[in-house]
């Protein structure tokens, strides 16, 4: 193996986007060639694990750039940091064909990640006649740190001896390809053959142009042939990290740009560069660089093939020269160069898509550059074949031919090669609908500061409305938030929220979105009534003694209620003297209070819009005791901790009574049960009211079987009388329970 050094510079400060490994001097990059051993039969060639200096970025060419490799291209490599070797990466042989003076074939490159060693093999495919192209050699790219030492490294040779451990030697000899360029080869074919004798751009009379500057404020370098305008877009301009801030060696590339024949950009050819995925953000500029050294030094290009790249996390490169917002003509779709800019997302997607991110760039790349000439990205354009041809999908054509295209459309439909690769191509259609807009996706996903009930919100005046879009916030100019049809709030197109305040009455709320085109997009309009008005107790609380086993501690409680509201009642809440909520259509519930203990019962009602009203009831559950009853015949007194207070009076004996007197809104009667226990009729303040059945299949103690309640409180007689039923005439009562 031989090495050569390339010194690659850059000038100017990083700028948004920009690569942070770059210095304000040359960033030096090495490149490295190694021959690869061909079988007699021509069938199969191999290069064995060898020790190398370090590189990044590994491709296989050939002499002759017009062929291709009928067959499989596989290289490994072994990793600086881990000293352990990669898995087999197959390379993209499909070189395309290539720029006009394009000294060798070969594949895409790939992104290996800092390496020290290389092992390849190739074997031909398809019929058993097939054999592999002369000058097969693995050429490989450093493309350099951009942390300068300002030392210049000596040429140097690896060690042949085949262990892969073994230290490099020095050599002063250079490299052959010092003196004869040798070009990467690349899926992405260079510059088409003309459609017509007329002179391109670069044949008429010199004139300086100043293209547009970079993100950091400084320009690629100015050409110096007739250059098109720059015409306004439509779009705005997303962040372009430059040449200079990539670090582009402008001396590698001498040739002056060239451009569109028409001065007009139809339509977005969509790359993918086949390589590996696994570099990082950071690694952006530095694969760019290899790519840019690889088509230049390796493959013989005047430049850089595509127009713009982009990396995984969506950083924009520029990419040939010859001023960004120009009509530059790339060598990125052969056979349709000369009516389109070329876009490659660094990396392969044939398993999966680029991150949103990227795609979202490419849009954005997309919209701007058509957007400078009136070009629906949507739509569709017809394209003059500079060449015979044949796509991906078999469809071939003839030199001069008028072809359709979706405008923005993928590598495969205009060439045989997979790229942009299966899973990036099936999202073409998203990108181009990210493009020309509108906002596609939007829906209000919420309404904070209100309460719905059905499909109406429900508001005291101010609130916030969040939604959300599946078009990226890159491409969205900004949201509007409508009141009755009208703007009330204007926000960002990254926001997904804004607030509002309403005048009482009802309203229709919805959000717009105007896409970076111009085009809009509304949501669904949701109700929202605005009013300030509290709901109302229309029944006050109220305390009522219920059925149940009463003790000392719970005696059986019904807390009842009643609220309305003008708009829309959400619910009543129990706030004391424990918690619970209730539903707008639920008036009671069975509680349980301690006795002799007063005990004031709280509710809030809550209308949907968030107003509130408060209201409660106080009382004091009280026993009274048998004993403290005025009786009349005959009683016996039973004792057990089953009953209150210990004792209970029984009695059999017919018109047997008992009589108590309080001052309540509420009584209960208090029994024990059994299967022989009889009747007793229920007086109250001197009427008969009810003839109470005692009879239980099973031992009840304590039981409240018997309740009366009055609107207010007030001063009552309660008094029960044995029937003396036949069979079973006890009667054993265990007092009277009463709120106060």
């Amino acid at each position: 193996m031989a090495g050569v050094l390339v010194f690659q510079g850059v000038t100017g400060s990083t700028g948004q986007g920009a690569p942070t490994d770059v210095s304000p001097r040359p960033v030096k990059a090495e490149a490295r060639t190694g021959q690869l051993a061909m079988s007699d039969d021509g069938r199969s060639a191999a290069l064995k694990q060898r020790r190398t200096e370090p590189f990044s970025m590994v491709g296989v060419t050939w002499t002759d750039p017009a062929l291709h490799v009928p067959g499989a291209i596989e290289v490994r490599t072994r990793l600086v940091e881990s000293g352990q070797w990669s898995r087999w990466l197959r390379l993209d042989g499909d070189s395309g064909q290539g720029e006009s003076g394009a000294a060798r074939g070969g594949t895409e490159p790939a992104w290996v990640g800092p390496s020290d060693g290389i092992e390849a093999r190739v074997r031909a495919g398809g019929s058993a006649s097939s054999v592999l192209p002369a000058g097969l050699r693995l050429d490989m790219v450093d493309p350099g740190s951009g942390r300068i030492t300002g030392m210049e490294p000596a040429a140097f040779a690896v060690d042949e001896s085949g262990d892969p451990t073994a230290p490099a030697s020095e050599s002063g000899e250079p490299s052959p390809s010092t003196t004869e360029p040798e070009a990467p080869a690349s899926s992405e074919p260079p510059t088409d053959p003309p459609v017509s004798e007329q002179p391109t751009p670069s044949e008429s009379p010199s004139e300086s142009v100043s293209p547009s500057p970079s993100t950091s404020g400084q320009p690629s370098p100015t050409p110096t042939v007739s250059a098109p305008p720059a015409p306004p877009s439509t779009a705005p301009q997303p962040p372009i990290t430059s040449r200079a801030d990539w670090g582009a060696d402008e001396s590698i590339s001498p040739e002056e740009p060239g451009y569109l024949p028409g001065g007009k950009i139809k339509a977005v050819v969509v790359h993918h560069t086949a390589e590996s995925n696994a570099y990082t953000c950071a690694d952006g500029p530095a694969v760019v660089r290899g790519i840019y050294a690889y088509h230049v030094q390796q493959l013989g290009w005047k430049d850089l093939g595509y127009n713009f790249l982009v990396d995984k996390c969506g950083t924009v490169y520029e990419g040939r020269k010859g001023g960004i917002d120009r009509p530059v003509l790339g060598a990125h779709a052969y056979g349709f160069n000369t009516e389109t800019t070329g876009i490659s997302v660094l990396g392969t997607y044939t398993d999966a898509a680029p991150p949103q991110a990227a795609m979202a760039s490419v849009a954005r790349i997309a919209a701007w550059k058509l957007g400078q000439y009136g070009v629906d990205p949507a739509g569709t354009t017809t394209l003059t074949a500079g060449d015979s041809g044949l796509n991906y999908f078999g469809k071939t054509w003839a030199k001069g031919a008028q072809l359709s295209f979706p405008v923005i459309h993928g590598h495969r439909d205009g060439y045989n090669t997979q790229c942009p690769g299966d899973a990036f191509y099936a999202q073409l259609g998203t990108i181009r609908s990210w493009a020309a807009g509108p906002v596609t996706g939007l829906a209000i996903k919420s309404v904070t500061g209100a309460g719905v009930s059905g499909t109406t919100y429900y508001t005291k005046a101010p609130l916030t409305v969040t939604w959300s879009a599946t078009t990226p916030a890159s491409l969205i100019a900004r949201y509007e938030l409508l009141v009755d049809g009208k703007v009330a709030t204007t926000t960002a197109g990254a926001a997904t929220s804004a607030a509002a305040t309403l005048a009482v009455g009802s309203h229709r709320i919805s959000v717009r979105a105007v896409h970076q085109s111009g085009r809009t997009t509304t949501t669904a309009a949701a109700s929202v009534v605005a009013e300030t008005t509290a709901p109302t107790f229309t029944t006050k609380p109220a305390l009522a003694l219920r059925t149940g086993t009463v003790n000392t501690t719970a005696v059986p409680l019904t807390l009842s209620w009643k609220a309305t509201d003008n708009a829309s009642l959400k619910e009543v809440r129990l706030t004391a003297p424990v918690s619970a909520t209730y539903g707008p259509t639920t008036y009671s519930a069975a509680r349980t209070a301690k006795s002799g203990v007063a005990t004031t019962w709280s509710m809030t009602a809550y209308d949907r819009a968030g107003n509130t009203r408060t209201a409660s009831v106080a009382g004091t559950p009280a026993i009274l005791q048998e004993s403290s009853a005025t009786r009349s015949g005959t009683w016996s007194t039973k004792s057990s901790t089953s009953y209150l207070g210990g004792k209970s009076y029984s009695s059999s004996t017919k018109n047997a009574s008992l009589t108590w007197t309080f001052t309540g809104r509420s009584a209960a009667w208090v029994v024990s049960r059994a299967s022989t226990s009889g009747q007793a009729y229920v007086y109250v303040d001197g009427v008969k009211t009810a003839t109470v059945d005692l009879k239980s299949s099973t031992t009840k103690y304590r039981d409240a079987i018997w309740t009366k309640s009055w609107a207010t409180s007030a001063k009552h007689t309660v008094k029960i009388v044995v029937v003396g039923t036949s069979g079973r005439p006890a009667v054993t009562t265990d007092g009277l329970v009463y709120v106060k």
